[in-house]
């Protein structure tokens, strides 16, 4: 995809779950986050769109964390906040080349990272906005694709690499509305992943949006069709929640 396409996303996923939440009202919980009421959701939302932004805006080369977001002490406030955000980071993002260089994940890196994780972190918690309304819609299947390829590009080796180990299981995903199939290695130094059609362990199929909702928790494995051991999918579901 590219980073106009996640700039699109990052706008239209950001309104929808701001009108998930006020659907489903500010003291409802999140399913998909049990520690989290609705308010919880959003001031999570508006604190990383502020955050990304600054970083992006002050084109970072270190990482930085502000002090103060200014998260309004009125929860009733919160949705009008995260709309605010979300458009100063749609904003920013518009401004800066795609290449210019600053903080990631990795390191030193390309703005492009941030447009992408923007796209992805907010389409995800839109969904548990939507499970907290009791309502639920896919994601894009292009954007569900390149979840699962951010997954296992950035949250697999960058934020889940002590987490996700093993001993060889593999675990075979594979798209049936489009091009995409990854077999993930889990190693006793983290997860290794070919994007080719291979045999694993287990083997999970469904289109791109039930594959991503199901391997970060926000679907039951009901919604693919397993094939294999299903315990090993189990294991891997767990070890990739965050």
């Amino acid at each position: 995809m590219e980073s106009t396409e996640f700039i699109d996303v990052i706008r239209a996923e950001s309104a929808a779950l701001v009108a998930a939440a006020e659907s489903a009202g500010l003291d409802a919980p999140v399913p998909s986050c049990p520690d989290w009421k609705v308010a919880d959701l959003l001031g999570h939302v508006g604190t990383v769109q502020r955050w990304a932004a600054g970083i992006v805006e002050a084109r970072a080369t270190e990482a930085r964390f502000p002090a103060d977001v200014g998260r309004p002490s009125d929860p009733a406030a919160l949705p009008d906040w995260v709309r605010a955000g979300s458009a100063h980071l749609v904003d920013v993002l518009t401004s800066t080349p795609s290449d210019a260089e600053l903080w990631t994940f990795a390191g030193p890196g390309a703005a492009a990272f941030w447009f992408r994780r923007q796209a992805q972190e907010v389409a995800l918690h839109r969904v548990d906005a939507e499970l907290a309304a009791g309502t639920r819609s896919p994601l894009d299947a292009a954007l569900a694709r390149d979840a699962i390829d951010e997954f296992f590009d950035v949250i697999a080796p960058l934020r889940l690499r002590e987490r996700m180990v093993g001993d060889g299981e593999t675990v075979h995903l594979h798209c049936t509305d489009g091009e995409g199939e990854w077999l993930a290695r889990l190693t006793p130094t983290g997860v290794e992943v070919e994007r080719a059609h291979a045999k694993g362990d287990v083997a999970a199929r469904g289109t791109a949006s039930d594959l991503v909702l199901v391997l970060r928790g926000r679907r039951g494995v009901d919604a693919v069709e397993v094939f294999g051991d299903a315990a090993v999918l189990d294991s891997f579901i767990d070890m990739s929640r965050i």
